[in-house]
């Protein structure tokens, strides 16, 4: 769909948040909380930026974007837009939704991570149901929509670290993820760093996969293949095999072949290729699927991950 940026503005230093609304002042799709876009850019980008108003609100999307020096594009296009711009964006999908079953929620977010954790925050807010968030950022310069933390009916809820304020003010991932509970559900999502900090804490203290729900915006680390042996793909609609070599991924050779695929981060984050496996071993190379679906083996990110088996039958 096309929206128009009725609103730009500045919401910490190297963020700039952007108000979308339809040009034709027509309600925009429902989204719930975790919700994201894909927002089309110059030169065939797409990147995902989260929702982060109220989920209640159809008359507009917001989204933040942190501009990073290591740039492959997206955020450097997304700062150079300008009010009164149009932009393709594609309805909203979810893949970090609020578990329906949670009896408490705890919410972590590590800067731009915020975004989501903040949409989040103000959905089980309204609903009344039991919750806190934790966000971390390098100073309060940094912090992304604090005035909607510290004042209203967040502040309550919200509890606030920086890194510049020294040891005592940082958070206590060991103490503050020490007793997981059934019922108690864990929701991360920041730089990938941050991110593995929280999932390594909450692993030690014996949370349950189940219970730990996370958004990856980047890779914490370059992907990288436990095997980088060659093996094959079968593609189930038509029966072809493809060869993939050692310096090729899946994604790569599936295109050569003529078979789209679509990509976004390249990465092993996003999930937009996200495929289903239909026999066959993978070998689970990302940071978007969780542990206990990595064990299933019926589904695979072609962008990064490989085969274990000389052979991967997919659905395509």
């Amino acid at each position: 769909m096309q929206v128009q940026i009725v609103r730009k503005f500045e919401a910490a230093t190297d963020i700039f948040a952007f108000e979308l609304a339809r040009p034709d002042g027509i309600d925009l799709s429902a989204f719930s909380a975790g919700a994201h876009i894909d927002v089309h850019l110059q030169d065939g980008i797409v990147r995902q930026y989260s929702l982060c108003n109220d989920s209640s609100e159809r008359h507009r999307y917001l989204i933040a974007v942190l501009r990073d020096p290591n740039s492959r594009g997206g955020s450097i296009a997304m700062h150079a837009l300008k009010e009164g711009e149009l932009l393709e964006i594609g309805e909203p999908k979810n893949h970090f939704s609020l578990a329906s079953d949670a009896e408490h929620s705890l919410l972590l977010a590590g800067g731009i991570g915020v975004t989501p954790i903040l949409c989040m925050a103000e959905t089980l807010a309204a609903k009344g149901v039991s919750f806190e968030m934790h966000y971390c950022a390098r100073d309060a310069s940094r912090m992304a929509f604090r005035e909607r933390l510290t004042h209203g009916d967040l502040a309550r809820f919200s509890n606030l670290y920086f890194d510049d304020a020294g040891a005592a003010s940082r958070i206590d991932l060991a103490a503050l993820l020490a007793s997981p509970i059934p019922g108690k559900h864990l929701y991360v999502c920041g730089p990938g760093g941050f991110i593995m900090a929280v999932l390594e804490a909450a692993k030690a203290a014996g949370w349950d996969d189940h219970c730990i729900h996370r958004e990856f915006f980047a890779a914490a680390s370059p992907p990288q293949a436990s095997d980088s042996h060659t093996f094959q793909v079968k593609l189930s609609s038509d029966g072809r095999v493809i060869d993939v070599p050692r310096d090729k991924t899946v994604v790569e050779v599936l295109l050569a072949a003529g078979v789209e695929v679509p990509t976004s981060c390249r990465e092993g984050v996003c999930g937009m290729c996200l495929t289903r496996v239909l026999a066959g071993e993978p070998d689970h190379n990302d940071f978007y699927l969780s542990d206990d679906e990595k064990a299933l083996n019926d589904q695979f990110l072609p962008c990064c991950s490989r085969s274990k088996s000389p052979l991967l039958v997919l659905d395509l």
